[in-house]
């Protein structure tokens, strides 16, 4: 994304993984970024490292800590760092790409923002299976659009054929809650009268546990992505899901379920 949607210069690699992102070693308070990657050039030295950060919502504290994610990091590994922020909402992309003075001459921050402008919108199935997280970005962004059928389309003819058992329930939430009603609907439709997608898997996904009344399954997916996540769900917070009768709630929950650090933010009104 760095590269291809952004444009910025990403060096010459061999290796990419997720690393630690919790600098609570150093800095008195809890910080912990969404995401640490750290690409590994040769001789296994560090090439570059990417802090990622998806943000839903304005939090005044982000100026302040974007910049300690930067510098903690860089200090840990010894390479170059880049701050990446991830939106779905074209305002929320703006208000992320604002320059945040440090009040250190010559170091004003800015963050490299992926917006919704910024995500293709994927209907193709080749495209989808190449990709799939791009596939799942593209519903996300674009799953109330006009092309919402064609982009769930794709997702489950190509992306859903390629991945595991655990990344598919995952990915397939989020697509399908991500899309308006009228394409799910269409999706259930097209399934009913004998549409043949290419994928083993979304011709049993789409047509079990699926339908608009499935409160169980719903409150089941918003679980299963909080625990793929490897986040701790506390019995109150499984309770009030699992209680729960609100359809568009629990779509809501599945996609907050894929951003936030704590299972406990999941019932905040208002989330980042």
């Amino acid at each position: 994304m760095l590269h291809d949607a952004l444009g910025h210069p990403v060096p010459t690699f061999t290796e990419a993984r997720v690393e630690s992102s919790d600098f609570t070693e150093i800095v008195p308070s809890d910080r912990r970024a969404d995401v640490v990657v750290l690409l590994v050039g040769e001789q296994q030295r560090p090439a570059m490292a990417i802090v990622v950060e998806v943000q839903l919502g304005v939090d005044p504290d982000k100026p302040y800590v974007w910049p300690v994610y930067v510098t903690q990091t860089r200090a840990r590994h010894r390479c170059p760092t880049g701050l990446l922020v991830v939106t779905i909402n074209a305002g929320m992309a703006r208000w992320s790409a604002r320059p945040i003075d440090t009040g250190h001459p010559g170091w004003t921050l800015t963050p490299l923002v992926l917006g919704p402008q910024g995500v293709p919108v994927v209907t193709d199935a080749g495209q989808a299976k190449a990709a799939p997280e791009v596939a799942v970005l593209s519903a996300m962004a674009h799953g109330q659009s006009e092309a919402a059928e064609a982009i769930g389309v794709a997702f489950f003819s190509g992306a859903a054929e390629g991945l595991d058992e655990e990344h598919r329930a995952v990915y397939g939430d989020l697509v399908l809650s991500s899309l308006n009603a009228a394409a799910r609907r269409k999706l259930e439709a097209m399934m009913k009268s004998g549409y043949q997608f290419q994928s083993e898997f979304a011709r049993g996904y789409v047509a079990k546990g699926r339908q608009e009344g499935s409160l169980e399954a719903k409150a089941q997916a918003v679980l299963a992505v909080l625990e793929a996540r490897g986040l701790e769900v506390p019995a109150e917070v499984r309770e009030r899901v699992l209680a729960s009768t609100d359809l568009d709630e629990l779509d809501r929950w599945i996609r907050r379920a894929a951003t936030i650090g704590d299972a406990r933010e999941l019932l905040a009104t208002t989330g980042s």
